[in-house]
Order: C-alpha cells, then structure tokens, then sequence
C-alpha cells in the first residue's frame, strides 16, 4: 500500500513539475543572431539595459515575461538583450565594437547601443528597445518603458 501511494505521489509531482515549466525569450547572442539572419531573415528586436536601470528590470520582470509577448517574440523575431555598459569585445558582420567609453570613465556605454541607440542632441536614455526589419534596418526605436500591452501593438 505504501508504495502504491509512494508511486502515486511520484507521478503527481514529477506531472506537476513538467506542466510547470516556463516559457522563455529565445535571447540569442551577437553571433548567433549573425548566423540566424544570414539562415533564415526576420526582424530584430535589441533591448539594452543596464544593472542599475529601473525600468529595465522591471521590463525583465514584467514584460518579456507575458506568454503572449514571449509567443510573438520566439515566433515571428530575432532577441538580442544586451548591457550596455558591457565590456565585451563583439565582432558583427565583421566589425569589432568594443566600449571605448569603460577606458576613460566608469560605466561606459558599448559602441553597439552607442550606434543603435543614440539620438542627436539627446543624452543616451534607457530602457532602449529597438525594432529593426529583417535586412537589419532600424524601424523603430523606443526610449522608454514598455508595458505588455504597448510592445504588443508595437511587435
């Protein structure tokens, strides 16, 4: 009898533990995002943050953890989600970029958002969420916090 229940225990959690498991952002690194476009194109979406950033984490938290955001995301775009304050040497379409900025100051920002995410006459704002097409054209670009529901209508 003890086994029977023992056995019957078992199953329950372990059907419990697989009916738990969650979801994830396809986050994919500089290299392998280089290789999925060259294999098969589709848009971009690059999210640069930092440790400190408030509203970054809370899109870490809130958003990119919605199954609908999730689903749209792994399905129709490519993930990139990058530290801007990175010190890691990224070589894209053969092109090293690097934070020249972490040699002269603390918390220097990478060259990538530096590129991506700037705006002329503007300090560098984040959360910085950027939409590129599938030939890795900017479309849009975003400097804010993004609810569920906003990046949504905008994927």
């Amino acid at each position: 009898m003890k086994i029977f229940f023992s056995t019957i225990l078992f199953i329950t959690i372990s059907m419990n533990c697989f009916s738990q498991e969650t979801i994830k952002i396809q986050w994919k690194s500089w290299n392998e995002l280089e290789s999925a476009l060259r294999e098969k194109p589709k848009p971009v979406l690059l999210f640069f943050h930092t440790k400190w950033c408030v509203y970054c984490k809370k899109m870490q938290r809130e958003v990119f953890t919605n199954k609908k955001i999730i689903k749209k995301m792994n399905e129709e775009y490519y993930a990139v989600e990058m530290d801007a304050e990175s010190v890691e040497k990224i070589v894209f379409d053969g092109v090293e970029f690097i934070n020249t900025e972490a040699l002269k100051k603390r918390n220097g920002i990478h060259q990538i958002p530096l590129l991506l995410a700037s705006r002329e006459d503007q300090p560098f704002v984040l959360p910085a969420t950027i939409i590129l097409d599938a030939n890795f054209k900017i479309k849009q670009r975003f400097f804010e916090y993004l609810s569920s529901e906003k990046l949504l209508q905008i994927l």
